[in-house]
């Protein structure tokens, strides 16, 4: 398996968010991901630019695997960007 580097853009209240870390834990994917809603300032504000160049809409989670980025959680599709079943 190809290990792709995976990135997560997610709020720290979202039970879409938390699925999603869980499903990524199960996985056994290392991941990097930034709760937005923690930061403050220029970092948030940067932050928040980041998502908006993947996911005009800002919305969470955005979830980046390698090339791909899936917005929302969605289990099968989140997967087959890892390459797992």
């Amino acid at each position: 398996m190809d290990e792709k580097p995976v990135k997560l853009y997610s709020l720290s209240t979202c039970s879409h968010c938390k699925s999603t870390k869980r499903l990524l834990d199960e996985c056994t994917v290392a991941y990097d991901f930034v709760d937005v809603d923690l930061l403050e300032g220029d970092e948030r504000r940067a932050i928040i630019e980041d998502v908006k160049k993947f996911n005009p809409k800002c919305s969470f989670p955005t979830i980046i695997i390698g090339q791909k980025v899936i917005v929302g959680y969605k289990e099968q599709e989140i997967k087959e960007a890892l390459g797992v079943s």
